[in-house]
């Protein structure tokens, strides 16, 4: 079982002098309660002895009363500091733990959240850390407590009667094999109860998260039913669990009932024969009723490390997760502040999801300051090429096929990186925040000023204005207080702020009309100039988004079919010609109809 938890050495390394105060305290508390039956034993053998209705009796009496008070509120300090101690080491843990947590999710390629689903890894990192905090505090501290006067008890009961003491515990060795059956079957159950949690947690993260496709397919019943089909599963596998449980304590009860009718019999037989004294029976029992707690107790802590132990496994999955891009091939002389100049070149790319050829052959120079638009059907990795710059995908390391400002892209450590890079996703993302919180995401040092002249260039800080708390307004889950495009304007705002020197926008203009475009096109193109300029590329299906880009490639099934000016393409008669008419049409369609 140790070799389970040694995910957790180095956390509890940590706190190892609270550790060994926390120990000391605990067998303080023992080795204070553990006198407790003696001191009964010499008040009854002296009191055996002494007329009850003499005066000096009642002071003996007083003594012994003010002892076995005295040694209860000293065992009480001890006992507080004991528990202050151990449970605060486990709340400790339990933040470092869900910190690493995070911060490893936080490092993990997107391809790791389309292996993972977003419910199971928050049942791991709430579910699953709450069972490791109750191994590593609880659980700990009664099994510790429980060894500790147990040991002790043992002794004194041995220095009482041997034999006594024999026979009183041969049930253990019963009890000892119990614990060994339930707990193996506690663990496997357990398990089971922790993988259907993760199971109803995704199902109800999608269900949030899609409510407005639930409701617009009218599958809500549908949806319910097989939730609570899943939460019977659930609730199944957690009342085997308890009745598991349930077994266990009273048949350990029993087991200890047992012995204290062994006890009795074989006690009181030792009375009678005058072998040993009416003090030291009643301190043999006492011993036995104060182990009685410490025993039981094992079934519990039993129960906690097995569910302990199987959520150590669950944790340790997400903490031993590497990153596949990484900075590992970073040049460590490259200044946290490095200003890129932004100049982009394609050498022969290409890139394979799996056994999938995705990019082919791939040669493009992207001069810095200059406009790149890229176009092409759906599905021929227009929004692959892009991920590539960020790393949001990776390059192969060699040959270099993606440079940036002369360098291979892998050289650059991610943060700066990506410090220099702004980027518009086609699904836009915004958290439930205000407006001026969305914006300054990825720049908390900008000014308000700042904030209102990239909402400007956005074609956005008129709509914030009129709203009721202006950019105070909370935007709910997702931006769901606003329009598609809206949310698209916000998020090119929010890219603006960073002032990249590469911005990359890919089908960012998709929701919103033609006149909207253009005043947006026209914001971009006054925001980056008085900026400092930046390289810009371009995704889209519109022909009045791209026109006036420096360059136009074509991108179809992975590669580079036509490059060149908005008329150089139009003269030559290909796919980016017939893209043009085919919008042409539909726009005298739609004026005359």
């Amino acid at each position: 079982m140790l070799s389970d938890l040694k995910p957790l050495f180095r956390y509890m390394a940590r706190y190892r002098m609270g550790y060994l105060w926390g120990t000391l305290a605990l067998m303080a508390t023992n080795a204070i309660w553990v006198i407790f039956p003696k001191i009964l034993e010499r008040a009854i053998n002296e009191l055996n002895h002494r007329d009850l209705h003499a005066p000096e009796t009642r002071q003996i009496i007083l003594i012994y009363a003010g002892l076995l008070v005295g040694i209860a509120l000293v065992k009480g300090v001890f006992l507080y500091a004991s528990r202050w101690i151990l449970i605060g080491i486990s709340r400790d843990i339990e933040f470092d733990l869900r910190n690493d947590l995070f911060q490893t999710l936080e490092q993990q390629d997107q391809g790791y959240y389309h292996r993972h689903r977003t419910g199971d890894i928050m049942a791991r990192m709430t579910n699953d850390l709450n069972a490791v905090r109750q191994l590593l505090g609880p659980a700990i501290m009664y099994s510790a407590n429980t060894v500790l006067f147990s040991v002790g008890a043992l002794y004194f009961l041995l220095r009482i009667s041997p034999w006594l003491t024999l026979v009183a515990l041969a049930p253990m060795p019963v009890a000892s094999i119990l614990v060994q059956y339930f707990g193996a079957k506690i663990h496997e159950r357990f398990e089971r109860i922790q993988a259907s949690f993760s199971e109803i947690t995704a199902h109800a993260q999608e269900n949030f998260s899609g409510a407005r496709l639930i409701r617009a397919f009218a599958r809500e019943e549908s949806q319910i039913k097989s939730f609570e089909k899943a939460n019977r599963e659930y609730i199944g596998r957690a009342l085997r669990l308890v009745q598991l449980m349930g077994m266990l304590w009273p048949t350990l009860e029993f087991v200890l009932g047992v012995s204290m009718v062994i006890t009795l019999l074989a006690g009181g037989r030792l009375v009678l024969e005058h072998k040993i004294d009416v003090g030291a029976f009643v301190a043999f029992n006492t011993y036995m009723i104060l182990l009685t707690f410490p025993i039981i107790a094992v079934g519990w802590v039993i129960n906690i490390f097995q569910r302990g132990t199987a959520s150590v496994k669950r944790i340790d999955e997400i903490l031993k997760s590497k990153p596949s891009i990484d900075n590992s091939m970073a040049d460590a002389t490259i200044p946290a502040d490095l200003v890129l100049d932004g100049e982009i070149e394609f050498h022969g790319l290409s890139f394979e999801y799996g056994e999938r050829t995705v990019l082919n052959n791939v040669s493009l120079h992207v001069p810095a300051g200059s406009t790149l638009a890229i176009v092409g059907p759906t599905g021929s990795g227009k929004t692959t090429l892009i991920n590539l710059i960020p790393r949001l995908l990776d390059v192969p390391a060699q040959p270099p096929t993606l440079l940036i400002d002369g360098r291979p892209v892998r050289e650059y450590p991610l943060h700066v990186l990506r410090s220099n890079i702004g980027v518009v996703p086609q699904e836009t993302f915004l958290f439930s925040d205000t407006i001026r919180e969305n914006l300054k995401f990825g720049a908390q040092e900008t000014t308000e000023a700042e904030v209102l002249e990239a909402a400007e260039a956005a074609h956005i800080l008129r709509e914030f204005e009129e709203f009721p708390q202006g950019f105070d307004t909370v935007v709910g889950e997702r931006g769901a207080t606003l329009s598609g495009g809206q949310k698209q304007r916000t998020s090119i705002a929010r890219a603006l702020l960073r002032k990249p020197r590469i911005l990359i926008l890919d089908d960012a203009l998709a929701s919103v009309d033609t006149y909207t475009e253009e005043r947006i096109l026209q914001g971009l193109r006054r925001y980056t100039r008085e900026n400092g300029g930046c390289t810009t590329i371009l995704i889209s299906h519109r022909i009045s988004t791209v026109r006036e880009a420096d360059q136009i490639a074509v991108l179809i099934d992975g590669a580079i079919d036509e490059l060149g000016t908005h008329e150089e393409l139009l003269a030559r008669g290909g796919y980016y010609a017939d893209l043009f008419e085919k919008q042409l049409l539909e726009e005298e369609l739609s004026v005359t109809g």
